[in-house]
């Protein structure tokens, strides 16, 4: 049986102030991120590369044009609920335009050392570690069972 891989983007806009721009998931019902906080991000469209997918969902998340971002990851995420999925992540310094209404969720600029309190997947945890540390390009493999994290891989080294 062949099995398709997801391709997605995730993003954490940064501000001036030390914060992240993150949404509360909490507008859909069926969402694997209800009720959790995550960056802004979404499935590729057709043809799409992933700096187009994520310049396109961030517009069409918060309104905002980014005009510098940087390419920082890969994460593969392995799950026996949702289907598997290769998200492409980065980080943004530099945007324009004005935050609108987002139909997914609640936008916050939150600093990002309040952000470890709050609901979200385990694995985003270890990213926006390696993110804050400055890490170089890097794979990350997150296997779930459920919402549980049962292993973690960096640069192909288990890590769980």
């Amino acid at each position: 049986m062949e099995t398709k891989m997801q391709n997605t983007t995730l993003c954490y806009i940064e501000n001036d102030r030390d914060e992240y721009l993150m949404l509360h998931r909490v507008k859909k019902e069926n969402d694997a991120n209800r009720d959790k906080w995550i960056g802004i991000g979404g499935k590729f469209e057709e043809g799409e590369s992933p700096e187009e997918c994520v310049l396109r969902e961030a517009k069409e998340e918060t309104g905002l044009t980014l005009t510098d971002y940087k390419y920082r990851g890969i994460v593969t995420f392995v799950s026996d609920v949702w289907p598997c999925e290769y998200m492409h992540l980065f980080t943004a310094t530099g945007f324009e335009g004005e935050l609108k209404e987002c139909d997914e969720g609640v936008l916050e600029w939150l600093p990002k050392d309040k952000l470890y309190g709050l609901p979200m997947w385990a694995g985003d945890r270890i990213f926006l570690e390696l993110l804050d540390k400055g890490a170089p390009f890097f794979s990350l493999k997150l296997v779930y069972e459920g919402e549980r994290l049962v292993c973690a891989a960096l640069d192909g080294k288990k890590i769980c």
